[in-house]
């Protein structure tokens, strides 16, 4: 449920970037509009990135409520902490190290 819930998430913010950046800003930046001659007008254009724009941002909100409910609520047996402090610490040899021994130079020179 999780896996979809992200799916989803990532999606819808990918979209909602896409379409705000489709916007006319009052500066004209990235905006399209669409001209006279275009399939829609530019404030039919415009009412249609609003509306999107509204749905996506509504989609995105639930979307984000619901992975925290989630994440709070999800039944796990132990967390990362608790399952730590339960693992068995590595034994040491009796009278040993848990260095490895250092190499030595021999004292004739190696001949």
């Amino acid at each position: 449920m999780e896996a979809v819930l992200l799916s989803i998430h990532l999606i819808v913010a990918i979209a909602l970037v896409g379409v705000i950046l489709l916007q006319r800003s009052e500066g004209g930046a990235l905006g399209i509009g669409g001209g006279a001659g275009g399939l829609m007008t530019a404030r039919g254009a415009g009412d249609l990135l609003t509306k999107t724009t509204r749905w996506l941002a509504i989609v995105f909100i639930a979307n984000s409520l619901l992975l925290g409910w989630y994440a709070t609520h999800k039944k796990t047996d132990n967390s990362v902490i608790e399952a730590a402090e339960q693992a068995a610490p590595v034994t040491q040899e009796e009278g040993g190290s848990q260095l490895p021994e250092m190499p030595t130079i021999p004292e004739d020179g190696g001949n």
